[in-house]
């Protein structure tokens, strides 16, 4: 079968649709002013659901687009080009877009119709709110609880490092959480955890923080408690006792559309400083005839062209797996070795061309930094840090007793 390359004639459409309402409504003079407000205005919100691309790949019969995963990585790719700070990839494409799948295959129906079609329409907030203050990327290790009581669940803990705390808690929706519900054996601590859609006015939900962020600073950040919470049955997703695996399906989901977004900055910042070193003069010379600049263009750009192909192959990958054609764990190696390798890229992007500007690379008058600034979140942790995507390759290429945390059998 001969191998192609191109994108669909809907596809490119659907590029052509998102680059075109970017270029009037997301600015690199609007992202600025969204950055330094702390704020994604509500047009913007409601602008990409009327463009279709909240939660895009909900099936068609649920109130979704019903688009692929390559189409939503070309998305994410446009979204990420547009607002080099990622907020509003990394809200409303990847939290919203990627999670509001997952919860959309495992919600009940009245979930469905009270939060997964609203967020849709871009009139509540749906996201993942999994992460503890002792937990991190140790997701086996959360202590928030949830009891059964009749037909109801009574929850206590709390979550930390929340995306779109502040926004969820104005205009409605609710979070995607994790609970322990039985006893784990010592060797399989993930056992025994159930997935839950937690609506964000339920008393005994409260915010207990809100971070100030260094970077992608239009999307909130905090943390919330959940004293003696109760959820009527109908808000547990899945069956009990199988939410980690859930979880992960859904973190797989965000970490492609993680890395699609980053390729769109990648490739913004490395045009920023094309159309700077071209016509930035040194000793008589545009700086662009410079080997030492030009070279590291050109490392740059074939990094870029070689993620972005590693990224769209994952993501025909990830739609194959949903028809039966690749495992789950095969499609989750090349995703770690997506979000390993692309927030990466795009921070060193943002690096390089930023000292390429010379003092004004570092001054706020220069773009980029808002750029550097907010893809260090995706690298720092942002749905799994980087040497947990190690974890996981090294666990498919040497196999799970060669995993770090593990004993080697004799």
């Amino acid at each position: 079968m001969p191998i192609d390359f191109s994108f669909t004639e809907d596809q490119e459409l659907i590029r052509k649709a998102v680059k075109e309402w970017c270029e009037r409504n997301l600015t690199l003079e609007k992202v600025r002013e969204m950055d330094t407000k702390g704020e994604i205005p509500r047009e913007i919100w409601k602008g990409l659901a009327e463009l279709g691309v909240l939660l895009p790949t909900v099936p068609k019969e649920h109130g979704g687009a019903g688009v692929d995963w390559v189409t939503h990585c070309i998305i994410g790719e446009e979204i990420g080009y547009a607002d080099i700070t990622i907020a509003t990839a990394a809200a409303f494409i990847v939290v919203e877009g990627a999670w509001g799948f997952t919860l959309d295959k495992y919600c009940s129906e009245e979930v469905r119709e009270k939060y997964v079609k609203p967020a849709i329409r871009g009139e509540k907030f749906v996201g993942i709110a999994t992460t503890e203050a002792g937990g991190g990327s140790d997701v086996a290790a959360f202590k928030t609880t949830a009891k059964k009581s009749g037909n109801e669940w009574i929850i206590n803990g709390e979550k930390m490092y929340i995306s779109g705390t502040e926004e969820c808690k104005k205009y409605g929706g609710g979070y995607w959480i994790l609970a322990r519900t039985s006893p784990a054996p010592p060797e399989a601590p993930h056992r025994g955890m159930t997935a839950f859609f937690l609506p964000f006015d339920t008393p005994g939900v409260e915010i207990t923080k809100r971070f100030e962020d260094c970077g992608r600073m239009a999307i909130s950040t905090g943390g919330f408690k959940m004293e003696d919470v109760r959820l009527p049955d109908e808000y547990r997703l899945g069956e009990e006792g199988k939410g980690f695996y859930y979880t992960m399906e859904g973190f797989d989901n965000a970490r492609l559309i993680i890395a699609a977004s980053a390729m769109g900055v990648t490739q913004r910042v490395l045009e920023i400083g094309i159309d700077y070193i071209k016509q930035r003069k040194a000793f008589g010379w545009p700086i662009g005839k410079f080997e030492g600049i030009s070279f590291e263009l050109a490392d740059l750009w074939t990094e870029m062209e070689a993620t972005k192909a590693l990224v769209y192959k994952t993501a025909w990958m990830n739609d194959l797996k949903y028809k039966g054609k690749f495992s789950a764990r095969e499609v989750s190696k090349y995703i770690s070795m997506c979000k390993l390798k692309a927030p990466h890229l795009a921070l060193k992007a943002c690096e390089k061309v930023m000292i390429w500007h010379g003092a004004y690379g570092y001054t706020k008058e220069c773009p980029v930094e808002m750029g550097w600034r907010g893809v260090m979140s995706y690298c720092i942790g942002a749905e799994g840090a980087a040497n947990i995507q190690r974890v996981v390759l090294v666990r498919e290429l040497l196999g799970p007793d060669y995993v770090a945390y593990k004993k080697l059998k004799e």
